[in-house]
């Protein structure tokens, strides 16, 4: 997590996440995908964009995330596979709940749909706050076969923990 949660960076995520400004996708998967490059480590063989519930896909009509993984698809040739879990049920809002209440939102929300072919793979977020998502995620995901997983998001809030 290269950035931290404030400005520029949050108003760049608000207009993705919130007002259909697929163009700040653009800007901060090209921020997020110089940043992976110029590390030493080795990329993963997938990103695993963090899914949404349908009723807020068919709301907001795409996936922040799935919008930032395109982008860094195309700057690192790392391949994106969406096609291996979905949010199984709505959960509400992240924003302004307490840690344990992210932890009771987040809980089972996840299933997979396909195992992971990838052993190492890649979590992709827009903000991680208490990581309650991507840890329960992270779970899911490694039941269905990866072996590695690193977590990916654009910007850290002060409240990461």
């Amino acid at each position: 997590m290269p950035f931290r949660y404030a400005y520029p960076l949050d108003h760049l995520v608000r207009g993705l996440k919130f007002r259909n400004e697929l163009a700040c996708g653009r800007v901060l998967g090209q921020l997020f995908a110089s940043h992976v490059l110029a590390r030493s480590e080795p990329l993963p063989e997938a990103i695993v964009p963090v899914p949404l519930a349908p009723r807020r896909y068919r709301q907001r009509g795409y996936n922040q995330a799935s919008e930032l993984a395109l982008t860094i698809r195309r700057m690192t040739g790392v391949a994106v596979t969406s096609d291996v879990a979905v949010r199984q049920r709505e959960t509400i809002e992240q924003a302004g709940l307490d840690r344990g209440a992210r932890l009771r939102n987040i809980t089972g929300a996840f299933a997979t749909t396909a195992p992971v072919r990838a052993r190492h793979i890649a979590i992709l977020d827009d903000v991680v706050t208490t990581g309650s998502t991507v840890r329960e995620f992270a779970q899911v995901l490694r039941s269905a076969g990866a072996a590695r997983i690193d977590v990916w998001a654009i910007a850290r809030t002060a409240a990461t923990g």
